[in-house]
């Protein structure tokens, strides 16, 4: 009988908890006493093959992660609305003081399939009350036609866009203590890429 994944979840905690735990309780020590101190703040997509603590072979503290449909980032709106993403922006330059702040997008992205289904087809789903508002975020980008890979590309562009809206964010740009990247990962050919702002384009991190 095949194990449930809720029950393969159970046996991997059994399993992180002898490797850190137990084989490296100091390191468990100084992360519960110290705090956390990440140096990176990632955004990526919720999609449950694309997980970025695996993906960058990261252990625990390396990273601050925030995921949402398609690694969106907002335009800065300071409001009395409910800003999941931006606050943990916020919290992470300005309270964690991350120095790089990495939006990770990738191939077949199920958000941007969506977004340019309805750009396209017209397609509509009116019992979904927040996945089409959110995906507004990116609508810019759905006139790069049918190819859901190119307007992913598209709107991880778009979110450092976004992301310099945020006056906290600029700042620390401008100043040289902050640095964003926009990073895309093709799950076929298991490839990372990064966009170059001087050549507007993606090209490959050879690893």
């Amino acid at each position: 009988m095949t194990m449930r994944t809720i029950d393969r979840m159970k046996a991997g905690f059994r399993s992180f908890k002898a490797a850190y735990y137990d084989q490296r309780p100091e390191r468990v020590a100084h992360l519960v006493e110290s705090g956390q101190e990440p140096e990176v703040l990632l955004i990526a997509c919720s999609d449950s093959r694309a997980d970025p603590a695996i993906l960058m072979n990261a252990e625990p503290g390396d990273m601050f992660i925030v995921r949402n449909v398609a690694n969106l980032i907002p335009p800065y709106q300071p409001d009395d609305q409910y800003h999941g993403t931006s606050a943990a922006l916020e919290y992470g330059v300005r309270d964690l003081k991350v120095r790089d702040v990495v939006i990770l997008g990738h191939s077949g992205c199920g958000g941007i399939q969506a977004l340019v289904q309805g750009a396209i087809g017209g397609v509509t789903a009116p019992d979904r009350e927040f996945i089409g508002p959110w995906m507004e975020i990116a609508s810019c980008c759905s006139g790069h036609g049918p190819d859901v890979d190119a307007v992913s590309r598209q709107s991880v562009r778009n979110s450092l866009t976004n992301l310099l809206t945020f006056p906290f964010v600029k700042s620390g740009v401008e100043s040289g203590y902050l640095q964003i990247h926009g990073w895309w990962f093709d799950m076929k050919e298991g490839a990372l890429w990064r966009y170059v702002e001087e050549n507007d384009r993606f090209e490959k991190v050879e690893g």
